[in-house]
């Protein structure tokens, strides 16, 4: 299931070549992952379980600039034991700025060890 979150870039995002930083991205693929763990998960879940990231790649495709509306949309597919890949996508309208692709490990909070990814889990994002 995809999960997405529209947003206005800010003059902080921008760099010294008047558009959106790289690093302004790769917070934006963070941000719109947590926003979908955080809309789709249960209390007791989010109570159990956190996520960190192991690996992220990143395409930029296109420049966004100040002031622009964003769309980032995300979701998961492939989850291997502890970890599942996520794709991310960054659009301004129809045009698609930046595609990551993210790898991100389930952590069990009480032990603080990598976790297997349940079933349970894996129907939260309407994975087979």
């Amino acid at each position: 299931m995809k999960f997405s979150h529209s947003f206005r870039v800010f003059a902080e995002d921008i760099d010294e070549w008047g558009h959106v930083n790289n690093v302004a991205y790769l917070r934006w693929v963070q941000d719109v992952a947590i926003a979908h763990w955080q809309a789709r998960a249960t209390e007791e879940q989010k109570t159990k379980f956190t996520w960190v990231v192991t690996r992220h790649e990143i395409d930029y495709k296109k420049p966004a600039f100040e002031n622009d509306e964003i769309t980032a949309t995300t979701w998961v597919d492939g989850i291997r034991m502890a970890t599942c890949t996520r794709f991310t996508e960054i659009a301004r309208g129809e045009e698609i700025l930046v595609k990551a692709r993210s790898v991100w490990c389930a952590i069990d909070r009480e032990t603080s060890r990598p976790t297997r990814i349940s079933s349970e889990l894996k129907e939260l994002f309407q994975l087979r």
